[in-house]
């Protein structure tokens, strides 16, 4: 069973920073492109990052450029996702997803995890 699980998530201050990782197993995990996703309650599912598989090519979300980081260990089937200079706005449960493909599109990620919550507020 494939199976990708978040850690990280937690409370905030504004301007501060936060590591999200996320762990995979059952799958090859160095064959797959991975994604960040966040979503806010009412919100659509937003793109925020995702990093192909060999971790040459990353690409943002405009919202998060500049600001978020992804990156992927593959030797320990790993994917991290680190925040800086957070926003009330980043509030949000925070997924990863795996995928074939490069793409910003959610409908193309095959699989997900759960989701971790992040809260930036004072």
């Amino acid at each position: 069973q494939v199976q990708l699980v978040e850690s990280g998530g937690g409370l905030v201050q504004p301007g501060g920073s936060l590591r999200l990782s996320c762990s995979a197993s059952g799958l090859t995990f160095s064959r797959y492109d991975m994604g960040w996703f966040r979503q806010a309650p009412g919100k659509e599912r937003e793109f925020v990052g995702y990093i192909t598989w060999m971790g040459g090519y990353k690409d943002y979300g405009d919202s998060v450029k500049g600001r978020f980081t992804i990156s992927r260990d593959n030797a320990e089937n790993a994917v991290y996702l680190h925040m800086n200079s957070l926003k009330p706005e980043d509030t949000a449960a925070y997924y990863c997803a795996a995928s074939r493909r490069s793409s910003r599109n959610r409908e193309d990620y095959q699989y997900w995890g759960q989701g971790t919550q992040v809260t930036v507020s004072s």
